[in-house]
């Protein structure tokens, strides 16, 4: 028996990256998953991989008409929502004068806006479910500032902060709800990182190394597991200390 047995998920941003690699973990600890991205050739080359008890939907996370799809996929494929992973997101770089009012704008769309309308939309699956786990993907960034990444620092402060409201009100529901603050890790959002400024942040980290995303998948398969029963309204840190300095 894996450790998510008879659970159903869904993930968002799960074609590549740090999504792919929760979808993995989920399905080997038995759970049932639908996962969504706008990427649908690597979304439906994952999925004919990993074989039957996964379903990829193609969605923008933040069209509520597209996250009621991915739901009524869902319950009709697998079940009622058990466990939702908001992982969807970007992270443009940029100055406060280099960075366009839609640039901001649209990262909040994706980044915070996309998780609250995934929360809103599982919540009827999820009661119906008798509860469940929500893990709000947000960042070290979520935690302290980043320097030329205003845009993303803000909106995944807002993923901090909107887990905790959602908490605190659906916790006599049964379901929990949590943010992961990942460090710098190794997925195609570094691609195109100078390796000398690689270097320089790699030498900042306490650990000394980038993480591979399966390190991140460890805990939020953890937080979706019942192992984790009694954590809500928390922050999961894993970015090898860099907080702690």
């Amino acid at each position: 028996m894996g450790r998510l047995s008879g659970k159903v998920a869904v993930v968002t941003g799960g074609s590549r990256g740090m999504g792919a690699s929760h979808v993995r973990f989920m399905v080997r600890e038995g759970a049932m998953v639908v996962f969504s991205d706008l990427l649908e050739a690597e979304g439906k080359a994952l999925a004919d991989e990993l074989g039957k008890n996964v379903a990829f939907v193609p969605q923008d996370v933040t069209k509520a008409d597209d996250w009621g799809v991915v739901i009524r996929t869902t319950e009709e494929r697998f079940g009622h929502v058990n466990v939702l992973v908001n992982n969807a997101g970007i992270a443009p770089a940029g100055s406060f004068e280099e960075t366009t009012e839609e640039q901001f704008r649209r990262t909040l769309d994706i980044n915070l806006i996309g998780t609250w309308l995934g929360i809103k939309s599982a919540l009827a699956s999820m009661r119906a479910a008798g509860g469940g786990s929500i893990i709000n993907i947000s960042s070290a960034a979520g935690i302290i500032g980043n320097m030329n990444y205003a845009a993303y620092t803000s909106s995944k402060f807002g993923v901090r902060g909107l887990t905790k409201a959602a908490a605190a009100e659906l916790g006599r529901d049964g379901i929990r709800v949590n943010s992961v603050h990942p460090g710098m890790i190794a997925t195609t959002m570094l691609e195109g990182t100078p390796n000398d400024l690689l270097a320089r942040v790699v030498e900042g980290i306490p650990l000394g190394r980038v993480a591979q995303p399966e390190e991140v998948s460890n805990l939020v398969l953890f937080l979706a597991s019942d192992e984790s029963s009694y954590s809500t309204g928390s922050e999961f840190i894993v970015d090898a200390g860099v907080t702690a300095i």
